[in-house]
């Protein structure tokens, strides 16, 4: 034997470790130096031409820049948006297919409905948020001119002074309309009447035309009305005001406390998703959010909340889920 041969066998031993240990390496740091290295692609679970779809293709051109490449928009509408939750949950967990969740998805949906197609606590992974838009309290304004209700405080008098003849309409059970009127019974101790409708447009139909009295609605689809004065706007149903409408007070401060709901929506991707992909989602969208032309879009819709990072996300997300526990069970709702 050589007296070569050892030193060369512990060179090759020492280098097949090594390439075994380069095979071994977390799949996170090797997706994180090539991601990504093809179109995304980005699911919007509600139709086209809303709020969430403008956003949506917005900063899809914005993050292109930065991820250097193309993030195509889908819509994939229904089932209070599980259709198009279902495929980011199913999709496969590489950060290729993205999209935007929200409220109803996120935490609504899952104390709502008897049976859903994913677990939206492991097969999701918060990115970030994009954006928190109030509701707003409005009441039909020849309702409110002939019963002299200028105020929270007046509508909450009226309505114990005629139990149960007050309704609200909304855009269907369980919707964020419904769960916000309930808690409204709930909080002010009143009775009023629950009038669902096949969605938020003809449940705005309904309140302007006077066939219910009062309703919560987005304020970035009611903002329009409310300026034109087509309806009376009460109160924001968040903690805090609006930068839209600051001379509208909160719930809170019109009398009914512990009343805090936004309708929010937020990045998400896949469950499983390696850290580090997630992170790099993260600083992307979270640096569009920042951008002028995005800041404005998103203050016109009445949202001026602040990119979150990945923890911060995934925490507010847990937190909206418990408390929208609560709030479904005392409205009864319930979707088979």
């Amino acid at each position: 034997m050589s007296r070569f041969s050892l030193p060369r066998r512990i060179v090759v031993g020492g280098a097949l470790a090594l390439a075994a240990g380069l095979s071994m390496a977390p799949l996170s740091a090797q997706a994180a130096g090539a991601y990504p290295d093809k179109p995304l692609r980005f699911i919007v679970p509600y139709p086209p031409g809303g709020p969430l779809d403008t956003t949506s293709r917005l900063l899809a051109k914005k993050v292109q820049a930065e991820l250097g490449q193309p993030v195509v928009v889908e819509n994939r509408a229904g089932a209070g948006g599980d259709i198009g939750a279902d495929l980011i949950a199913k999709a496969p967990p590489d950060g290729y297919t993205l999209g935007m969740g929200a409220v109803a998805i996120n935490a609504i949906n899952p104390w709502l409905y008897s049976k859903l197609p994913f677990n939206p606590d492991k097969d999701f992974a918060p990115v970030t948020i994009v954006a928190s838009v109030p509701n707003v309290l409005e009441v039909n304004l020849a309702f409110a001119q002939k019963n002299h209700i200028k105020t929270v405080h007046d509508l909450i008098a009226y309505a114990k002074a005629h139990p149960g003849k007050l309704n609200f309409g909304s855009g269907g059970n369980g919707s964020a309309g419904h769960l916000a009127g309930a808690l409204f019974n709930l909080r002010a101790g009143v009775k009023t009447e629950h009038i669902p409708y096949q969605g938020a447009a003809p449940a705005q139909l309904a309140l302007l035309s006077g066939q219910s009295d009062f309703m919560f609605d987005n304020l970035a689809s009611s903002a329009g009305l409310i300026k034109d004065g087509k309806v009376l706007a009460l109160a924001v149903t968040t903690a805090k005001r609006s930068s839209l409408l600051p001379d509208l007070p909160t719930m809170e401060q019109a009398g009914v406390k512990d009343f805090d709901l936004g309708t929010w929506f937020g990045i998400i991707t896949t469950g499983g998703t390696p850290p580090a992909v997630v992170n790099k989602l993260n600083k992307a969208y979270a640096d569009a959010l920042r951008q002028p032309d995005v800041r404005k879009l998103l203050l016109s819709m009445g949202s001026d909340i602040q990119p979150m990072s990945v923890a911060q996300f995934t925490e507010f997300v847990k937190r909206e889920k418990a408390k929208y526990k609560q709030i479904v069970k005392a409205s009864g709702a319930h979707v088979n």
